[in-house]
């Protein structure tokens, strides 16, 4: 006769920990950053976080919101200008900072992706559209130039890293951008004299020098083009 099991009380068994939000999207981040944004699904988070999968949708209504979070838990280590010091110009300091979070981005192609869709909410994200606001208004641009800009700024800069993820996890993207040069390389002068005039310039300049003139011509044109007239509400 086998030894009749001893009982385990209740009492003595290791209590889960609180559900909450912060613990959730911690928990996504850190399966976002092992294994990819594609893994992260309301039922593997529910599994680590010994759970069902509807208990957290009383912390994150549905994965448009998760993902939204996540980028904000990022937002957190974006350096942003130190308002006492001295530091750079504005724009030199507007340019850091939109390349830092394009850069940020360029890790999480998947969620870069995904944020061209959103609008997030999070803390992290309203301080970082204050703090663009803000390096704007130094430079003197108008309020609704500014306003109307920094939705164009975030926007190039989450295009451009969901753009170039595409291309790096793409196993043919390589041979498509190999035969994009080539085709520009062949084309014949007389046929295309727009292209041979730029051939050089085409493939110029590294990513990082391409990124920050994308977002120096951007500022120059937000500083200099107004905003047209609002148009009086229909009757």
């Amino acid at each position: 006769m086998s030894p009749r099991r001893a009982p385990v009380s209740r009492r003595d068994r290791p209590a889960k920990p609180p559900l909450s939000r912060a613990g959730a999207v911690a928990v996504a981040l850190q399966i976002m950053r092992e294994e990819g944004l594609e893994r992260v699904t309301m039922r593997r988070l529910a599994a680590e976080l010994d759970t069902g999968p509807a208990s957290l949708y009383v912390y994150v209504q549905n994965m448009a919101e998760l993902h939204g979070a996540i980028l904000d838990e990022l937002l957190a280590d974006l350096r942003l200008p130190d308002p006492a010091g001295a530091g750079e110009t504005w724009r030199g300091e507007l340019i850091r900072l939109l390349t830092g979070y394009t850069q940020l981005l360029l890790g999480y192609p998947s969620l870069a992706r995904s944020v061209l869709a959103l609008r997030p909410s999070g803390p992290h994200y309203v301080r970082l559209i204050d703090t663009l606001l803000g390096l704007l208004h130094e430079g003197g641009v108008p309020v609704a130039q500014a306003a109307w800009g920094v939705d164009l700024l975030l926007q190039h800069g989450t295009a451009t890293a969901a753009e170039q993820g595409v291309r790096d996890e793409a196993v043919e993207a390589q041979d498509e951008q190999d035969a994009f040069v080539e085709a520009l390389n062949d084309a014949a002068d007389a046929d295309c004299p727009n292209i041979a005039r730029a051939r050089h310039d085409l493939f110029s300049g590294t990513g990082g020098q391409r990124l920050t003139w994308m977002f120096d011509a951007l500022i120059t044109g937000i500083t200099t083009v107004a905003v047209p007239a609002q148009e009086p509400a229909a009757s």
